[in-house]
């Protein structure tokens, strides 16, 4: 009985350590993502910018104007808010944490920056990251 136990106690051990490592491995590669969004949006490509967003009718995002509904809505609105390289500068994120919440689906709250010579514009959001097709992609961002 008692190498029943301590067999169960490894394999819950190794368990616990292969899901950790799973959600280390989520977080960083959520993070890549999130880096090379920003380098996107410095080098003023905003399409290749959006990649980043879950490319749906679902997708949601949530600002100072409400809430906008859609990847081709948001694309639009961000074409119209930064139109061009004067507006958009560059961009940086700070990430302050992340949490999972199910499996394939994270929440990271930061902070971003951007400077430009329009003025810097400095806030903070919280995104809902979800793995689609194998990657992953903003599915909500509320962001102000």
């Amino acid at each position: 009985m008692k190498k029943l136990g301590i067999i169960l106690f490894v394999g819950v051990f190794l368990t616990n350590c292969e899901v950790q490592k799973n959600k280390d491995n989520d977080i960083e590669d959520i993070k890549k993502a999130l880096t090379k969004s920003a380098e996107n949006w410095s080098k003023g490509d905003m399409e290749a910018y959006m990649d980043v967003y879950w490319k749906s009718e679902k997708l949601q995002f949530i600002g100072k104007n409400g809430i906008t509904y859609g990847w081709e809505q948001t694309f639009k609105n961000y074409k119209k808010n930064y139109p061009t390289p004067y507006h958009t500068g560059t961009l940086t994120f700070k990430v302050l944490s992340t949490d999972f919440l199910a499996k394939n689906l994270y929440s990271l709250t930061g902070e971003y920056y951007l400077k430009r010579q329009s003025g810097d514009a400095n806030g903070i959001f919280t995104l809902i990251f979800k793995k689609i097709d194998n990657k992953w992609v903003i599915v909500s961002d509320h962001s102000q």
